[in-house]
């Protein structure tokens, strides 16, 4: 996989579990203040998709993952 693709694959993950720890009726439910992670993670997307650059994808990076195309 390239860095994009992990960047999405990790965002939707992040997403995805966070909500599930948030969200009440959740079977793992833990705090209601997991929805802020939610929160910015999709501010993270955001900001990647205005300013084309990502925190995660330069980490990805500099641990040896290929840039995508």
């Amino acid at each position: 996989m390239t860095s994009w693709q992990l960047v999405r694959v990790i965002a939707g993950t992040f997403i995805l579990l966070s909500l599930a720890l948030g969200i009440p009726g959740s079977p793992i439910f833990v705090n209601q203040w997991w929805l802020a992670f939610t929160a910015f993670v999709g501010v993270n997307l955001l900001q990647s998709g205005l300013t084309k650059w990502c925190l995660m994808e330069s980490i990805l990076r500099k641990l040896g993952v290929r840039q995508g195309a």
